[in-house]
Formats: C-alpha cells, sequence, structure tokens
C-alpha cells in the first residue's frame, strides 16, 4: 500500500509590524537567545537547530528558537527533516533601527570581541 502524500511542513511567522518592541526586547534579554542570534550573525548562513552551541538541553533550546521566532528576530523553515534558522537582520534593522546592532555589539563586547567581527545583515 503506498503511503499517502503529505504536505510539507511550514512554520508560522509574524509580519514584524505586528511585533511589539516590548516582545523583541523581552526575547533579546535571555542570554541563551542572545547567543543564538550572535552565532547566527557570526555565521552569515542559515543555521540547523543542531549546530548551536548552547548551555541548554535540545528541548529547552527549541523553547528559547520558538521565543525567537514570535518575536520576529528569526525566520524558521524545513530542509527534509532539518529545521534551519535564518536572522530576520534587515526586517528587525528596518522595523527597529539600530536595535539589533547594538544588542551583538553588546555580545561582542561581553564575549571580549572586536565589535566589527559581529555584523549584521
Amino acid at each position: 500500500m503506498a503511503r499517502p502524500r503529505t504536505a510539507a511542513r511550514t512554520v508560522e511567522h509574524p509580519e514584524l509590524s505586528e511585533v511589539s518592541l516590548q516582545q523583541v526586547l523581552e526575547a533579546l534579554v535571555d542570554p541563551v537567545r542572545r547567543m543564538v542570534v550572535a552565532q547566527l550573525a557570526r555565521a552569515g548562513e542559515d543555521l540547523s537547530c543542531g549546530t548551536f552551541q548552547a548551555p541548554v538541553s535540545l528541548s529547552t533550546l527549541t523553547h528559547h528558537f520558538n521565543v525567537l521566532r514570535e518575536a520576529g528576530v528569526i525566520r524558521q523553515y524545513y530542509v527534509g527533516t532539518a529545521k534551519m534558522n535564518t536572522l530576520r537582520a534587515d526586517e528587525v534593522e528596518g522595523r527597529f533601527p539600530g536595535l539589533l546592532t547594538a544588542v551583538l555589539d553588546a555580545v561582542a563586547a561581553e564575549d571580549g570581541k572586536r565589535v566589527d567581527e559581529v555584523s549584521v545583515g
């Protein structure tokens, strides 16, 4: 018997015009979420969920991805069975100019890295 066809998996994302500054700030207040955002910015490419270095379990990391996605900071999509993550840097900067750059500069400063090693977009 043939397997039934299934629809492609999709992930819901908010329009940035519907996201409040409060929501974005609350998403970025957590150090693990800032770490995820910084890793995406440094990578300069989309990363699968399993490639992030984080001091939390995978199930907890999934929660952090959901918070970032619901706040419009990241976009997630599937490639086969892998869930990919991309930073919505240009969109966030368009809605809240300078915010993401300031956060990434602060993360870099905390990590002792030169500010120009981390860039937006």
